[in-house]
């Protein structure tokens, strides 16, 4: 085998191997798993009457403002209620019904929303 037939399996291995790895990339990047505008609807329906519209008009001193959290985070307790490892009376059930695509795009409809900027 010559030194350029070498070289071309050579490239075509690495070719091939970033392509796959392009596709593992954009098969599991959490932007493509998120809108903003079925956040805010699913808000709406469901998480306004507790947090506010946009996460920072509570009921109650105990409800959390939720609005500009940290996206992981609110993923991260949306599937903790959903699962059962983390409970409180108001969410476990209403974050149980939620898919996995819900919760993603809640949380990043009030990950986008101002967060509490002076202490009340």
């Amino acid at each position: 085998m010559s030194k350029s037939a070498v070289y071309r399996g050579s490239k075509m291995k690495k070719l091939m191997l970033f392509g796959g790895l392009a596709a593992v990339m954009a098969a599991v990047s959490p932007v493509q798993a998120r809108d903003y505008e079925a956040g805010k609807k699913k808000a709406e329906e469901v998480c306004a009457a507790c947090h506010g519209p946009d996460g920072n008009k509570t009921i109650t001193p105990d409800t959390p403002r939720i609005g500009g959290q940290y996206y992981e985070y609110l993923v991260h307790s949306l599937h903790a209620y959903k699962k059962g490892a983390r409970e409180n009376a108001m969410m476990s059930p209403m974050a149980k019904p939620l898919t996995d695509r819900e919760i993603k795009d809640l949380a990043y409809y009030f990950s986008k929303q101002k967060g509490l900027v002076e202490k009340y």
